[in-house]
């Protein structure tokens, strides 16, 4: 990280990532997968999920501990790389 890109965060520190798609019964697997490849170490009872009222979406949010920025980086790319997350916060 060059100074002129500062971050607002020091690390490690517990971070929550909050991913949307189209409801499906593996949807948090999935997320869980996805984040796991730069977060091996997530920690039981680290996920949340909640349906939208009408139960079309699902909002799937995971707290990490976060080691870097390069880290949270990699780990949005991921997410928002792969076609069911409609939306990673």
């Amino acid at each position: 990280m060059t100074s002129t890109q500062e971050s607002a965060l020091t690390f490690p520190c517990s971070f929550p990532i909050k991913v949307m798609g189209v409801a499906a019964d593996d949807f948090d697997a999935l997320v869980v997968t996805l984040i796991r490849r730069h977060a091996p170490d997530l920690m039981e009872g680290a996920v949340r999920t909640r349906l939208s009222r009408q139960g079309k979406y699902m909002s799937v949010t995971v707290t990490l501990q976060a080691q870097s920025r390069l880290q949270l980086d990699d780990i949005y790319r991921e997410l928002t790389g792969d076609k069911r997350v409609l939306m990673a916060l």
